[in-house]
């Protein structure tokens, strides 16, 4: 990347990954009929999380009679891997990129079961609030991917930073209900209940081990990890006047490609399998765009460098849709 500049905080603008930086007067869609296509859900997702969740599964039974030592390496090298990895599949199926618009429910249920391995219920939690982000990007009080301004004026030192990217799945799950709660769901109701049940079975099949497994593997996966660099690498101003960036790295095959996020975000209903086309389409919209190359770096720098923090974050105030993605 290059030189990176201070906090940048936005007031009335309209939302949008493209908002903040210069771009071509016409959309990609528009000028290339082919993206629309690519529009279809991905016929191996359903498959491949079929087997991340049966590879934990199995995890948990070995992890029996490991000591705990061994037990948490695994549980931060192997299973942090997989269920950070569900979680990104889980990010696919709330765009219902596993079956598609036409059975939303189907792509609901599916959710919950990728949820399993992960020990705690989230997939309907995110499919609520996910809508948001995209609706109002970086929107005060509706987008809660933005860090609050507690978090912003608490961690704003090296090590604050870095602590702060440890405790990164907290603040995920805090972080909307005191920026934007919203009423509990019949689903997350479902989600959470189901969840209980996968943990007590597991619990009662194998012992304390295989859940603090399951947990620790959530815990540390989704926090000073180096997938977690997707988090900030996503929408945090490295470069004044640009607020989403992808990244074209090797992670981005076990992520679902979430590191294509500039072409996410233009396209949503695309699944992560098929962003690679969009960008190969349309070169003309992407290549130009400042981008990542390394997530490990990305972490890196927002923990040494004084202008990056939570503070660093374009944020706005958006009118409240009627209508919902």
């Amino acid at each position: 990347m290059p030189g990176n500049t201070g906090p940048v905080l936005v007031g009335h603008s309209k939302p949008g990954a493209r908002s903040a930086s210069k771009t071509c007067t016409h959309s990609p869609r528009a000028k290339y009929p082919a993206i629309k296509a690519l529009m279809r859900p991905d016929p191996h997702l359903k498959w491949t999380v079929l087997g991340m969740v049966l590879v934990q599964l199995l995890a948990c039974w070995l992890v029996r009679g490991l000591a705990w030592r061994w037990l948490l390496f695994w549980a931060y090298a192997f299973g942090g891997c997989v269920n950070h990895s569900l979680t990104l599949a889980i990010h696919d199926i709330s765009h219902n990129a596993a079956f598609g618009t036409a059975r939303a429910s189907h792509n609901r249920w599916f959710a919950v079961f990728a949820n399993l391995p992960m020990g705690v219920p989230y997939a309907a939690s995110f499919k609520k609030y996910h809508v948001d982000h995209h609706r109002y990007l970086g929107g005060d009080g509706l987008d809660v991917d933005v860090p609050t301004r507690l978090e912003g004026w608490l961690f704003c030192t090296p090590a604050r930073k870095l602590l702060w990217l440890a405790l990164q799945p907290f603040f995920y799950s805090l972080r909307p209900l005191c920026v934007n709660p919203k009423a509990v769901t019949r689903m997350e109701v479902l989600n959470a209940l189901v969840q209980l049940a996968a943990d007590a079975t597991i619990f009662a099949l194998g012992g304390l081990k295989p859940m603090v497994y399951l947990l620790a593997s959530s815990l540390l996966g989704l926090g000073l990890h180096p997938i977690s660099g997707h988090f900030v690498a996503e929408h945090y101003m490295f470069l004044k006047g640009h607020e989403t960036y992808s990244y074209y790295g090797p992670l981005n095959w076990i992520t679902f490609n979430v590191g294509y996020h500039m072409e996410h975000h233009d396209f949503p209903s695309i699944p992560g399998c098929n962003l690679p086309l969009v960008r190969k389409i349309a070169p003309e919209y992407y290549d130009h765009l400042p981008q990542h190359h390394s997530w490990v770096k990305v972490l890196w720098d927002f923990v040494f460098e004084d202008s990056l923090g939570p503070y660093a974050r374009v944020k706005r105030v958006c009118k409240l849709a009627e209508d919902h993605l």
